[in-house]
């Protein structure tokens, strides 16, 4: 039955999809591995996994707050026990009424079960109140201790690991965890009611009848078959429509784009998007009234099955009484408690299908916790130089996994695999297809694989240099020849396949990589732009430290922002960010200025600069290589990447990279006098500026 489903759910592909998308975009969104278990959800799988649900609810509920935990389970145990007495003291009173020689007598003797029923309303409805402030105080505990979890864990794991599709998709499916066990709260705390309340109701059956317990079990199969069965159908078509709705919604954002709207405004993009959004949103409402269509026939056929079982219920209770099996005070307390029972079964069933559903994604929450402690930055190890003299590459060989290189070092030709960023899980109450998703390429995906099945080429191929500290060393060479990569490695963001990099003797896969990041300060060709203050954005380069006007001011005068920072309409507490009201946007060149300026406020040893003048004029240019300059006069180790050669004639030493390896090291001079690859680079750079342009003709 899985089976044949599944070979119905194959995504459908709109026409505007197929134009715009190329096809269906797929993303595991970690559900896949759950369709098995949600599909075959049954009573008997519902009673199976009961247990360890609850028992996972309380268990995040003590971990956030264990008091509040105790008040909601108190509260829901008392509830559903006041529920069992409230039953027992509405069939003594309805005895009392019903027999007696006058009205007043009844009354009389019904009076002390009516007293007991109206204070046990009472205690409920505390009992409620004290459950409804336990659970609004443990939600969102229990989620931020979930989120500060995954949020700890992932900002601690490797380089390599955040990099890894498959653990970045763990990731993606993980960070609904964090909400889902906020959810988990709540349904765990209806279940626990609704389950006690119904052995409650059940209970009261039995002793009134033992006939009426089956009876009540007929009455509330055909609604909870129905909910499975929508739940089914929904979860299903998550599952086919849900990059067709990401595929909407990424249009409807793109209309809206500051970045989009002036090509949108000048090539008259807005009613071609407008067009394919419609199409495209008007096959998924042909997936939403299919959707309506089956749960409405669906919940007729529950409809009809109930009535039929409760007719029959009520023909029973009428020939026990017919038949002088039952007084008339107990068949009316047996109504009652069919009544409650039946509601409190019908509850139970939807609040475990939703409690099972939640609980399937704080399994992966949990999946990622062990993953990612298995992929931490390893904590301790040896202790660097006090003082090193040089740093040490000795053959060293590095891949990247699936050939993945950073966008900077892909080879010739190829080009970087889109990764969206992943959505937020949808809310309960919109439909599932509805909502947006993102993609990721998977590791075996075509286009990952290298041309004609042969092993990728390595980043860095047998490469062996020295850094010698407290000089300016440039790193030159292609696109694609591996500078990137060999920073990245000299960072500890990367270990070497094989080979090692010695600080004066001592090996940084053995030494303590804390220690080790302390000591490095980095401007990367796409440093992060942080959506904070420019005080913020300066000083985040060493967070950890007291955050100073004189070390800001320094950092800001070291990287030539003085400038910037004076043009700033608040100064340093400017708001870089134009999404938010008061936010400013500064240009590239003034964000790379910023950029050098977080990286002077680190102080590290080792400095290194990625493309530092990328944004920047010839002027600026010769300014902030003056400033670099300066911090290697101070004593600061510079490792210089920049693809302008004219650029690092003042480095100490060049090493040329070419398809990851070592082809050429030494002073600028003795490269241009050796003339190798950085002679032919340098000469071909600079006939773009002594080519002479033909006058024009005199008419």
């Amino acid at each position: 039955m899985v089976g044949k489903r599944r070979e119905t759910a194959e995504p459908v592909v709109s026409a505007s999809e197929r134009l715009l998308f190329g096809g269906p975009l797929r993303y595991d969104m970690g559900w896949n591995q759950h369709a098995d278990a949600f599909l075959a959800l049954s009573f008997r799988a519902m009673t199976t996994q009961l247990p360890g649900m609850l028992a996972s609810s309380l268990r995040l509920a003590r971990q956030a707050d264990a008091r509040a935990a105790r008040v909601l389970l108190a509260a829901e145990v008392g509830r559903g026990v006041a529920q069992a007495v409230s039953l027992l003291a509405v069939n003594t009173a309805l005895g009392k009424l019903l027999t007696g020689p006058d009205i007043a007598q009844r009354l009389r003797a019904a009076a002390p079960a009516l007293t007991a029923l109206a204070v046990v309303m009472l205690v409920a409805a505390l009992l409620r109140a004290a459950s409804t402030y336990a659970t609004g105080r443990l939600e969102p505990k229990v989620e931020r201790v979930a989120t500060e979890l995954y949020l700890e864990r992932s900002a601690n794991v490797e380089l390599a690991a955040i990099e890894d599709h498959a653990f970045h998709k763990l990731l993606d499916t993980a960070q609904y965890g964090a909400r889902s066990a906020r959810h988990m709260i709540g349904y765990g705390a209806r279940v626990i009611n609704a389950m006690i309340s119904l052995v409650a109701a059940a209970s009261v059956l039995t002793v009134l009848h033992p006939a009426l317990l089956p009876l009540l079990v007929t009455m509330t199969l055909p609604s909870a078959w129905s909910a499975l069965t929508n739940a089914r159908r929904r979860y299903e078509s998550f599952h086919t429509w849900v990059q067709h709705a990401r595929a909407g919604q990424l249009i409807s954002g793109l209309l809206t784009e500051p970045s989009a709207a002036p090509e949108i405004r000048v090539h008259g993009v807005g009613p071609f998007l407008l067009r394919h959004f419609r199409s495209m949103s008007e096959t998924a409402e042909a997936e939403q009234a299919r959707l309506a269509r089956l749960a409405a026939r669906t919940g007729l056929i529950a409809a009809a099955w109930t009535g039929v079982a409760t007719l029959a219920t009520y023909a029973t209770l009428g020939a026990l009484l017919l038949a002088g099996a039952m007084a008339l005070s107990v068949a009316g307390t047996a109504v009652i408690a069919i009544r409650t029972g039946a509601a409190n079964l019908d509850t139970l069933v939807l609040e475990i299908n939703q409690l099972h559903e939640e609980a399937l994604f704080v399994g992966d929450l949990q999946r990622m916790y062990t993953a990612a402690a298995e992929r931490a930055i390893p904590v301790g190890g040896e202790p660097l130089p006090e003082h090193p003299k040089e740093i040490r590459f000795e053959n060293v060989t590095f891949s990247y996994p699936h050939d993945e290189h950073p966008a900077d070092e892909l080879p010739p030709r190829e080009q970087p695999a889109h990764e969206q960023p992943a959505h937020e899980k949808p809310p309960r109450e919109q439909p599932a297809h509805e909502q947006p998703a993102h993609e990721k390429p998977t590791p075996d995906h075509p286009s990952d694989r290298p041309p004609g099945g042969t092993p990728p080429r390595p980043a860095l191929d047998n490469v062996t240099l020295t850094l010698p500290l407290g000089r300016i060393i440039a790193l030159v060479g292609e696109n694609g020849s591996g500078k990137t990569t060999l920073v990245k490695l000299l960072a500890g963001l990367y270990t070497p396949d094989r080979g090692r990099i010695l600080w004066d003797g001592v090996d940084a896969a053995r030494a303590d990589r804390r220690l080790l990041a302390e000591r490095i300060a980095m401007v990367a060709q796409d440093f992060k732009r942080w959506p904070f203050t420019a005080r913020v954005n300066v000083a985040v380069g060493r967070s950890a430290a007291p955050m100073t006007e004189e070390r800001l001011a320094a950092s800001i005068a070291e990287a030539g922002a003085e400038e910037v920072v004076a043009d700033l309409p608040r100064g340093l507490d400017t708001l870089l960010a134009r999404n938010f009201s008061g936010g400013h946007e500064l240009s590239g060149g003034q964000w790379q200025r910023l950029g050098i300026a977080r990286a002077a406020y680190r102080r590290g040893s080792i400095l290194i600069v990625d493309e530092p003048t990328a944004a920047l004029d010839a002027r600026a240019e010769l300014e902030v290589f003056e400033k670099i300059r300066a911090l290697a006069g101070g004593g600061q180790t510079v490792v210089l990447i920049t693809h302008r050669l004219a650029s690092v004639r003042h480095a100490d030493l060049v090493h040329v990279l070419e398809h990851g390896k070592l082809v050429e090291s030494g002073t600028p001079d003795e490269l241009l006098a050796r003339g190798g690859v950085y002679a032919d680079l340098y000469t071909l750079q600079a006939q773009q500026f002594t080519t002479r342009v033909p006058a024009p003709r005199p008419a």
